[in-house]
């Protein structure tokens, strides 16, 4: 038997949520590297992340560098710092001072210094990775990476909406985690689209024990923290544990592609007139929703020190107060136990069903 030796490039991402199966799609099937896909995080990725970063770093920025080493320690050879919608945006360029104090070498690529970039200039960028890139597949690639990420907050979306009410425990959690199985190992455009139309199509059709008028909680906040399960500590999952319904405007196809900040704006004039920030107009934009459309409670996701969105929260301490509706706001840094979460949260929904009762 011929050893056939993959010569292709090792590229690696940090981790947030699922979203790092979309990007290995686009890196092995656009690009032609090699993607290092790593398990879920842990807390030495945590520890990782917090013992070399500054002690003004935010909770992003310490799980992003331990994400970034644990890639090397696997056999990276290519860092791509994805950037943020704030400070965070400017983070590549110190986490490449750091890894290369830390003894690294590798390739570093911040996509910050491309955003706004021709397309002649991201091509370059991936040829960089690829020298016999195929600009065609690229496209393709990019594309079908794309759709992948939307299917995947669609599904996620309707798990966390019904999971909760399922009638026989464990069935929804086994058709997501299937799914996410099968975008995982995708190799072509229509295996991603089978994939989700099986996905969906079970989802629709398994039994659920829904009451007529269920806990419906919206959840908003910090881009990162809000979307990563690792870095809120499974939030969402502990909440339709208790048994209520799970509902989370902030994902990639929202807010990149369906929602633009600057055109949510006039609509939240009411409660703020500028912009406060990167993530801002769409936590109040969903506070406001939610409030307009009598959900039970929102709770509020950040991480420490997150300028941003510490300036939101006298915003919605107002629409608490004109929506009469309650507000849990939990700020994450590199918490160990879940327990004080778990406490709270528990406290939050007893709250809401009580009080639906006594208005019902």
């Amino acid at each position: 038997m011929e050893l056939r030796i993959d010569n292709r490039k090792k590229v690696a991402f940090p981790r947030i949520n699922h979203y790092d199966y979309a990007i290995r799609y686009i890196v092995e099937q656009g690009i032609g590297a090699q993607f290092i896909l790593l398990p879920p995080a842990t807390k030495k990725t945590s520890e990782l992340g917090s013992k070399y970063s500054p002690d003004y770093a935010c909770a992003p920025f310490k799980h992003s560098l331990g994400s970034l080493i644990e890639a090397l320690e696997a056999g990276a050879e290519v860092l791509v710092e994805t950037g943020g919608l704030c400070r965070l945006d400017y983070y590549g360029a110190l986490q490449k001072e750091i890894i290369r104090e830390l003894g690294y070498r590798c390739d570093f690529i911040n996509l910050a210094e491309y955003m706004g970039g021709s397309k002649k200039e991201w091509i370059r960028l991936a040829r960089h990775i690829n020298p016999k890139l195929n600009p065609a597949k690229l496209v393709t690639g990019a594309y079908e990476g794309v759709k992948m990420a939307e299917y995947m907050d669609e599904i996620e979306a309707m798990y966390y909406r019904n999971a909760g009410f399922e009638a026989e425990k464990g069935s929804y959690k086994k058709v997501y985690r299937q799914f996410l199985m099968e975008m995982q190992i995708a190799e072509s455009g229509q295996e991603i689209k089978r994939g989700y139309q099986r996905a969906k199509q079970a989802l629709e059709e398994l039994p659920l024990k829904m009451p007529e008028n269920p806990v419906r909680i919206g959840v908003v906040g910090e881009y990162y923290t809000i979307m990563d399960e690792h870095s809120n500590q499974f939030l969402q999952e502990k909440l339709i544990n208790l048994g209520a319904s799970v509902h989370r405007f902030m994902n990639i196809t929202n807010c990149h592609f369906r929602a633009k900040e600057t055109a949510l704006r006039p609509r939240i004039r009411e409660y703020a007139q500028y912009s406060m920030g990167p993530t801002t107009t769409w936590t109040i934009n969903s506070a406001m929703d939610y409030a307009k459309q009598g959900f039970d409670g929102i709770i509020h996701v950040k991480s420490f020190g997150c300028t941003p969105e510490m300036d939101a929260i006298p915003v919605l301490q107002n629409i608490s107060r004109d929506y009469h509706i309650p507000v849990l706001y939990l700020s994450y840094d590199l918490q160990e136990s879940d327990t004080g979460l778990d406490t709270r949260l528990e406290a939050f929904y007893d709250m809401l069903e009580r009080k639906k009762k006594v208005l019902r």
